[in-house]
């Protein structure tokens, strides 16, 4: 009998993660994307956005780089890393569109170590409340422009329209 229930056990389980393992997300839908979890725990990937196919994190936030970094040196700190927190997934996978043989890491000078991506230190924006914002894109701050980057990890270097404009759109 305990055989029984244990195999019975096992076969529920094992049942519930193919589920879990096999769901098919295969939205294209052009709505905010929020990140299921197995998005989240592919680290970066594309999203599409106002940009086109732009760079997030695992999280879905829009990843940016700053013109004024210098390499793969990091120029953001102190101030500028509280208002443009690097990402420190490190060790993430890409997946998606994004090249996972593009990510690394660099040192920061607080001992902590940030992603970057075909060579660029990538940061979030604070003023992006949540996935599909993009609203750092174009700011010059903290000496330099904030870019987000293609699939390529490359700057987007468009700007966005004036405020008061009827595109409706703010963000994926």
């Amino acid at each position: 009998m305990n055989r029984l229930l244990a195999f019975s056990a096992g076969a529920v389980a094992v049942a519930a993660l193919a589920a879990g393992c096999g769901s098919s997300s295969s939205s294209s839908s052009s709505s905010s994307p929020t990140p299921s979890a197995a998005t989240s725990a592919a680290g970066l990937h594309t999203a599409n956005s106002q940009y086109g196919e732009i760079l997030v994190n695992g999280s879905g936030r829009t990843l940016y780089l700053l013109t004024a970094d210098a390499g793969t040196t990091s120029n953001c700190y102190g101030e500028c890393a509280s208002i443009w927190p690097p990402d420190t997934q490190v060790n993430a996978p890409a997946s998606g569109q994004a090249d996972a043989s593009k990510v690394g890491s660099t040192p920061r000078n607080d001992s902590s170590s940030q992603v970057t991506y075909n060579g660029h230190p990538v940061y979030t924006y604070a003023q992006d409340a949540k996935p599909g914002d993009v609203n750092g894109q174009g700011l010059n701050t903290f000496g330099g422009t904030w870019w987000v980057l293609d699939a390529h990890g490359n700057p987007v270097t468009t700007v966005p329209s004036p405020s008061g404009g009827s595109s409706g759109g703010g963000g994926y």
